[in-house]
Formats: structure tokens, sequence, C-alpha cells
């Protein structure tokens, strides 16, 4: 009987490398499901926009208010267009609050609105069947009652009806005991309960979310699902280089999922998550000015902050603030004091991380106050204007700096300097080829060795480890909630969901494409992270507290925390009525159908 066990032992031990490479095969495939199925939630579950009240003309034409926030002019970027000269190109705007309180907003201040045939130049209330004049155009302002909102809510594409979001995290714990598989030979050598306790904890806070957005009635998890998906492959990582640090990458992730709850709670009110702007704002500051003071350098740049044995990376969490800080309602973008103010706040960040050597996360600050700006402008020239600023900063660096002079020189001739500072570059693509498509498994990468590797270098020691096509789906589990943010935004409700979305992706996409592009020198090396894979517990934590902004623009039906459950209506809703009812679309993204017109010189009406 002894000899059949021993037998049987030594089977196990000769094949379980076939089994364990097609463990490994099979993880990709169980990815890319997982991403597809994330994907036609994401993008091909019909999305209708939402009727908040619409403005109608004496000859009874109408145009509906779909966001809580419409510009009235005669620009293409208006949401209502009214194409005639005595119109200015901006001419007010008609704003709701969460209350459902609406409000008309003379936006050229030296002409002011004509209100029920009174000229305002301040903001003013307005109440059902109020008359607002501009250029000769009459405009009759109608808000939706709260009966019609409640059956155009349950309308509204509801999450997971053809995507079922649990059998896509069936499919995602079926990838985490694939990784978990993957580490039995160590675990078999040397067994440490770390890395089996640390996975099913992992497992049980991703259920655990799943079942509190199910018991608060919220059924859209893809962005979480995707979330999770990078966390898993951060702890494969650490496993492989530190096993013991899994239990600090836990906490960062239970700390970040709080976060992540807190952020949709405050961004569920525009008047509550705008009063958090500058005291976030003020807080960032003095995170950063400690920083510089008492922060320690760490591999040139002097980025950390250490109280005893717990060690913090403000700038990771001062990108919370920062976007917070840069969005703004719609009723402020046309007040220039503050503008002022978010770029006062910007130069200091990005001047902040340039005293601490932290060149790589200025980038990304700098982008992501590029495309707030724009978003909050619309000014080419002076974005033009400020990157050429830019440019001049990046060659004083340069001439000051000899060190990032040094990276830029190798940038594209890693291999020719394999020895210095092309080092780094010219190992993670050797790994890269030495893993292959399905990796050589966490027992036989050696990249890890590597200073800032499960860091910097973090993609290439995933290809190495689990092969280039895993490394590539984590690469796309970044891009999938980043271009989902940017095309739900034409539906946001708001200019300030708006910004925090289409700005924290701007800022994902850079910092992954700064962190994959420059480990394989198609980029100089900046050294920033890989936003939820990269080992590091501040990345951890900032990554999912920004989750809640790129959630901020999703306005399906039972999306998220963000979003109010609308009151049940008895009446059915006849399936008919269900399509949606053309309207314009959002001012920051597509051009407007104009009033014609001979409805305009129909309308008649005082002359604004």
């Amino acid at each position: 009987m002894g000899i059949i066990f021993e037998n049987l032992y030594n089977l196990i031990l000769r094949i379980a490398p076939l089994l364990l490479w097609l463990g490994r095969a099979a993880m990709p495939a169980v990815a890319v499901l997982i991403l597809i199925r994330c994907s036609h939630s994401l993008f091909f579950e019909k999305q209708q926009r939402e009727i908040w009240g619409f403005l109608t003309m004496s000859n009874g034409g109408r145009y509906n208010l779909i966001h809580w926030e419409n510009v009235i002019g005669r620009a293409k970027y208006c949401d209502i267009r009214v194409n005639f000269p005595s119109v200015s190109r901006t001419h007010a705007a008609v704003c709701r609050n969460d209350s459902g309180t609406w409000t008309v907003y003379p936006i050229k201040k030296s002409a002011g609105v004509l209100l029920n045939g009174q000229r305002t130049f301040v903001p003013a209330t307005l109440q059902p069947g109020d008359s607002i004049a501009v250029g000769g155009v009459e405009l009759y302002f109608f808000p939706s009652d709260s009966d019609e909102e409640a059956r155009q809510a349950q309308r509204r594409t509801n999450p997971g009806r053809k995507t079922s979001t649990a059998a896509t995290l069936r499919l995602l714990t079926l990838l985490q005991i694939l990784t978990l598989v993957q580490f039995l030979p160590t675990l078999i050598a040397q067994f440490s309960p770390v890395i089996p306790i640390a996975f099913a904890a992992l497992c049980a806070l991703m259920w655990g979310l799943y079942l509190l957005c199910r018991l608060l009635r919220r059924t859209a998890y893809e962005l979480e699902t995707l979330a999770f998906l990078l966390t898993t492959l951060n702890f494969a990582v650490t496993a492989a280089y530190a096993p013991a640090s899994l239990w600090t990458q836990l906490a960062a992730l239970v700390l970040g999922i709080v976060l992540f709850l807190v952020m949709s709670l405050v961004l569920r009110s525009l008047r509550l998550a705008t009063a958090a702007r500058w005291p976030a704002a003020a807080l960032a500051s003095g995170l950063f000015l400690y920083n510089i003071v008492f922060g320690q350098r760490l591999f040139g740049a002097k980025y950390w902050i250490a109280i005893g044995s717990f060690s913090l990376q403000p700038s990771e969490f001062v990108k919370i603030a920062f976007i917070l800080a840069g969005a703004a309602t719609l009723d402020r973008l046309f007040a220039r004091r503050n503008l002022i103010f978010t770029a006062l706040f910007s130069a200091f960040c990005v001047g902040s991380l340039a005293l601490m050597s932290d060149f790589g996360t200025a980038v990304i600050f700098f982008a992501a106050f590029l495309c707030i700006a724009f978003l909050r402008t619309g000014d080419v020239p002076s974005l033009v204007m400020m990157s050429a600023a830019a440019g001049v900063g990046g060659w004083i660096v340069l001439h000051f700096k000899p060190y990032v002079a040094d990276r830029f020189a190798a940038w594209l001739h890693a291999w020719e300097y394999t020895q210095t500072t092309g080092y780094q570059q010219s190992r993670t693509m050797s790994a890269i080829a030495a893993g292959g498509l399905f990796g050589a498994g966490p027992d036989s990468g050696w990249l890890k060795t590597l200073g800032a590797a499960n860091t910097d270098l973090v993609f290439g020691v995933v290809s190495e480890e689990f092969g280039l096509l895993l490394a590539l789906c984590a690469v796309a589990a970044v891009m999938i909630p980043a271009v989902f943010a940017l095309t739900s935004a034409s539906k946001a409700r708001s200019a300030f969901y708006v910004i925090v979305s289409c700005s924290t992706a701007a800022m994902l996409l850079i910092q992954t494409s700064l962190n994959v592009l420059g480990a394989v020198d198609l980029l100089p090396l900046t050294g920033v992270t890989f936003p939820l894979l990269s080992v590091g517990g501040s990345s951890m934590a900032a990554c999912w507290g920004l989750l809640a902004f790129l959630k901020s623009a999703d306005t399906r039906q039972n999306a998220s925390l963000i979003l109010r459950l609308p009151r049940v209506v008895r009446r059915v809703v006849p399936d008919s009525l269900a399509e949606d009812t053309p309207s314009h679309a959002n001012g920051f993204f597509a051009d407007k159908p104009d009033i014609p017109i001979d409805e305009i010189f129909g309308a008649g009406g005082e002359d604004a």
C-alpha cells in the first residue's frame, strides 16, 4: 500500500508543472470573459436620458431639460440653442438643486434676463409657467413633477438585466482560486497561512460589498468588479514578492472600500460635494507642506511621510482633493474668480510635487488640470499657452536635475544603457519576453528582485509571472471604466459630475500609460504606479476613492449610491413610452439642434 501512495505522490510531482501551466493558461481566458461581460453591461445595455423639465414656446415648441444645469444661448455648445442674432452666445442658465428647486442665472450680467417681464441681474427662483425672455424669444418653464420623475426613473436602464452581475463575480472568484493555486508549491514547501487567508478575505470583501449594494437596491457592479480584478492581481504580485505585506494590502483595501462608500455618499448631494471642495483642498495643502518639510526621500523623490511604523504617500490621496477642488457646478463655471482659485491650487500641487522631485506624479496632476480647465472654459489657446509654459518648466528641470535628464537620454535607447539608466527598462523587457503569453509562474520570476519592480515595473512582473495576456487584461481593466466615464458624461446630471468623472478618467489613463509605456521604454520611466495593481497601501486606498468619481456620471437606474432611488408609482408604464424621448445632448460633447427661425419669429416676447 505504501508503494502505491509513493508512486501516486511521484506522479503528482511530475504532472504538477503541467497542471500549474494549464491554470495560468486558463487565467487570461477567465479574465477576458470578465472584461467582456463588464463591457457588455456598461456599453451595450441601452441608457436612456433623464428629463427634468422642459421649456415651451408660444407656438407649442418644446425643448427638454435633460440635465440639472442647462445653458440657453446662441452658441453651438448650449443645451437650449436659440440661433438668433439678438441672443447672446451664452445668455442664461437654468439649474436645479438636490431638493428640486429651479433657478435662472443671468450669464451676461450687463443685460440680465427678463423673468415674467421684469429684468433681473441676479439669480432668481423659477416657478412652473414662468416666462424667460431671451433676445426676443419667450420660453415658458415647466419642471417635471415627482410622479413624472418616478415614472421616468422606472423606464431607465436597470443594470444587470442582460448580464448577470453574480455570474461575473463567480468568474472572478474562479480567477482568484486559479491565482491561489499558483502558490501551491510555495505553500507545500513552506506553509504560511497569510496567502490563503488574504485571498479568502479578498473574496469575502468582494461578495460582501456586492451584497451590501444589493441590500441597498443597487445593481450596477461592473466598475467594482474590474477594480477587484486588478486587486486580485495586486495580491498575487504581493504574495510572490513579500507575503507578509498582504496584511498591509488587505488593510488598505478595507480602507479604500470605506473611502469609496463615503465618497459616494458625499457626491450624492451636490451641495455637500461643493461645500467639501475647499476643506479638502486645505487638508491636501497641509499634507504637501508637511511632506516637503518632514518627508522621507526614496529613490530620489521625497514623497513619503513616516509616523512610527506607519508610512503614507500623500500625493495619492491629494489626487482626490485635487479633482474635487477642480470641479464646479454650472452656475460657478462663469465666475472667473472661482477658476483663478482652482488654477492657483493646481499650481501649488504641481509645484509641491516638483519640490519633492516627484515629477512623474506632477505630470499626472498637470494632465488632469488641463482636462479640468478645458471642461470648465473650453479655451484652447489658453491651454496651449499653459502647456508651453509647462514645457519651459520641464526644460528647466532637465537643466537643474541631471538624473531626470539622464532618464530622458536613455529614452528609446535602453539597450545602449543596460548597466546604467536603461537598467530597469531592459530587464523589464527581458522578463516580459521570458514570461511569454502565459508566464513562468510566481516561483520562477526574477524581475521582482529589482528595486521598485512591484510598483514602477509591475506590468513586467505580471507579464513574467502570469503572462503577457493577463498583463494586457489588467490594462484593459483600467481603460474600460475610464472610457465608460467619458461616454457617460453626456448624460450626467451636473457639470460637477462631468468634470470629476472625466478628469479622473484622464488621470487614470495618463498614469497607466506612463507606468506601462515607461517600463517598456516607449516613454521615459517616471516612477508612477499602476492604478490598483502596483503594490502599496496609499495607492490602493486612493484608487478606490477615485472609483466613486468614475461612477458619478452613471445615470442608469439603481446604478450606485450616488443616485437616489426613485419613488415608486402605481401607474403602469406602457412599453410604447419606454423609448428615448428626443432631446438635446450635453453641451460639453455634442452640437444641439437649432430652434427653427420660423418658430423664433412666431414666439414673440420682449427683447432681453
